[in-house]
């Protein structure tokens, strides 16, 4: 249905396609646009989230009296984008929160199976997360000085953002002779975007993703992260992850997500979410706001992919890539993602109320 517009004009007259909120211009980017400036650019549009994650392993997937372990996914503290986190319970109690320092970053729990019940877990915490709209102005962007700081962020980083040499012939039929970074920016997140959404394989079976979604003709969000950050790098523009969940206001929607940054000398790192892409708009600034932009309906768990955890998962991760889900294991081996289910539930209300 995503890759054929003739199933989806089929599927329309009996279930429509849903998409998320975000994925239609609306008055969040308006108010989004309308508090922006030069000078003040994140920490836009905030909103108050209370969330509830759980993850449940079905009843006798581990003998009865065995220790199940669990890490749930957990937001680190980001200036301007999410902020004044507070732990508020767990069940069970004494849940232990990964360092900031953790790029995907959890919280652990352990807990004994019972015969015949599911072992349950789930955390309760609450945070700020606001919105951002970059104003760039072409003519002031120059070419990144590459830093100590920012030079992992411009490297390969192998299995998955590799400098292939069907990614260099794809980032030179795009960019051609540009050299303006904001400009090889526009062109190489247009190009990704025209590449379709569709649903995936688990990336634990696939040996490089970014080569994947440039090949297999479709992607879904991670997968069209990964290639546009390795075309970035491939071009000299720093580049890195985020993930996590996105949610609604006053419906029950919600989602995985993924989407990523750029660094764009002199106004620093900007968000990018070409999954989401272009809207529809004939506003050019709503039209192109996932590139430079962020809306406040999204929480990041991580600020990196593939990282270890804390405290460490002896076995094998389900999703060695991302975390959105949360992990589970005991001490005969890791839980799959058919031994147990997860859920997201929040309340969202403006800042202050």
């Amino acid at each position: 249905f995503r890759l054929s517009a003739e199933a989806r004009t089929r599927r329309s007259e009996q279930a429509p396609m849903r998409d998320g909120p975000m994925e239609t211009a609306n008055a969040h980017h308006r108010e989004i646009l309308a508090a922006a400036t030069a000078e003040h650019a994140r920490g836009l549009a905030p909103r108050k989230l209370e969330v509830t994650q759980t993850l449940s392993v079905h009843a006798d997937a581990v003998p009865a009296g065995e220790v199940v372990r669990a890490w749930i996914p957990y937001p680190r503290a980001l200036p301007g984008q999410q902020e004044q986190i507070r732990f508020i319970e767990s069940t069970p109690a004494r849940a232990v929160i990964a360092p900031e320092s953790a790029l995907q970053r959890t919280a652990y729990l352990e807990r004994k199976a019972e015969a015949g019940k599911p072992t349950e877990f789930s955390i309760r915490y609450a945070l700020i997360v606001s919105a951002q709209a970059h104003v760039i102005d072409v003519d002031k962007v120059v070419a990144a000085t590459i830093t100590p700081e920012l030079a992992p962020f411009v490297a390969e980083r192998p299995p998955h953002i590799v400098f292939s040499e069907s990614l260099r012939l794809f980032s030179r039929q795009i960019v051609g002779d540009e050299k303006n970074p904001w400009r090889i920016a526009q062109k190489l997140y247009a190009a990704v975007d025209a590449i379709p959404w569709a649903g995936a394989r688990e990336y634990s079976t696939i040996s490089n993703i970014s080569d994947y979604a440039l090949r297999a003709g479709h992607a879904d969000c991670g997968q069209q992260t990964l290639l546009l950050m390795t075309l970035l790098r491939l071009n000299g523009i720093p580049s890195r992850w985020q993930s996590g969940m996105v949610y609604s206001d006053g419906d029950d929607y919600w989602n995985l997500h993924d989407w990523g940054q750029l660094y764009i000398a002199p106004y620093g790192w900007i968000p990018m979410d070409v999954t989401t892409g272009r809207l529809h708009s004939e506003d050019p600034r709503i039209a192109g706001f996932y590139l430079g932009g962020l809306d406040a309906y999204r929480i990041a768990f991580n600020d990196d992919y593939g990282r270890d955890f804390v405290p460490a998962k002896t076995h094998f991760r389900s999703e060695t890539v991302d975390l959105q889900r949360g992990e589970a294991e005991w001490s005969g081996g890791n839980l799959y993602f058919d031994q147990w289910d997860y859920n997201f539930t929040w309340q969202v209300s403006p800042a202050g109320q």
